[in-house]
């Protein structure tokens, strides 16, 4: 497996009119990637999209629905909330085969979105894994990079972004891509290591609610890189 090469390389953002979603997009479209905007409504990808190359002064994205824009991409990157998680990813099964699936999804379970909820598979990223089927790469990594920050264009993100998953090549593809889009990437290990980075985001979450801060972040000390 290839890592991601700018300007060669076309992602696709699922769910990118949410606002992770489209932080993540504007700064690999910044970075030279080719972007694509998916949703499941194909005039909300559109508009979004149009709203976001004005914002950046530049036609750098463009708008499809979620099926054609997995089918074009060379990576697919799934940002949309748990409850839109297996209904979305069961429709993309055919697009998704032979590619790497980054899923940045938390199983938040409302109105309880600070305390750790494990899903029936554990972790959204092994849902996606068992949905998907073993001729895609699910890669689990930026659930705990806060959007405040992604929407500030012009300056790094202070906060690591963890990678899980069973795949080094894959691994090494979206740790680029992490660095690609102003953080550093951290090998987390094994997939099943998502259980505990996913649980980390209500902790964030919590954290910002108690000390009235917006973006907290997580930052692996000890390391020279």
């Amino acid at each position: 497996m290839s890592e991601p090469n700018q300007g060669q390389t076309t992602l696709a953002i699922l769910g990118g009119t949410g606002k992770e979603g489209a932080g993540l997009a504007m700064r690999w479209a910044q970075s030279g990637y080719r972007v694509i905007i998916g949703s499941r409504s194909l005039e909300k990808a559109l508009g979004r999209s149009a709203e976001m190359n004005a914002e950046m002064g530049r036609d750098l994205l463009r708008g499809m629905s979620n099926a054609a824009a997995a089918a074009a991409a060379d990576l697919i990157v799934l940002s949309v909330p748990y409850s839109a998680h297996k209904p979305t990813l069961e429709g993309l099964v055919d697009p998704c085969r032979g590619k790497v699936v980054v899923d940045l999804t938390v199983p938040l379970q409302p109105p309880e979105i600070m305390a750790v909820n494990l899903p029936a598979g554990r972790a959204a990223a092994l849902e996606a894994q068992a949905i998907l089927g073993h001729e895609a790469t699910v890669v689990a990594a930026f659930q705990n990079v806060s959007a405040v920050k992604l929407k500030q264009l012009d300056r790094p993100v202070d906060c690591d972004v963890l990678v899980c998953a069973d795949d080094s090549d894959a691994k090494a593809a979206v740790i680029e891509l992490a660095e690609a889009a102003g953080m550093r990437g951290i090998d987390a290990g094994a997939l099943k290591n998502a259980v505990a980075v996913e649980s980390l985001t209500p902790v964030l979450l919590h954290i910002n609610k108690s000390y009235k801060v917006k973006g907290a972040g997580i930052r692996i000390t000890g390391l020279d890189r």
